[in-house]
């Protein structure tokens, strides 16, 4: 299993624009074969970061899917970012 987590920056007044952008990204992303689960969410303290949180079936899917990353608009909106994948080896249920 791989998780993508992290958060990005973006200017506050610019984050309700981009975050509906990313609307039928994460519509796709969870149609897509080998996708646990896909967010991208407003972080309820900062308004300007936006949280990332994704979990694949493995590394092929995610390279798969990920394709050539954010548009040109979405990279320019971010004014940094801080996203990671994790390769997971065990997963223990917390319910």
């Amino acid at each position: 299993m791989v998780i993508v987590a992290g958060h990005i920056m973006v200017d506050p007044g610019q984050r309700e624009g981009y975050l509906a952008g990313c609307a039928s990204v994460v519509e796709q992303a969870r149609r897509f074969a080998g996708c646990l689960d896909f967010a991208i969410t407003a972080d309820i303290v900062d308004p300007g970061r936006i949280d990332i949180f994704e979990r694949w079936e493995s590394q092929a899917s995610v390279e798969a899917f990920r394709g050539s990353g954010p548009s040109d608009e979405q990279g320019a909106a971010m004014l940094s970012a801080s996203v990671a994948e994790y390769d997971v080896a065990d997963v223990r249920s917390l319910t």
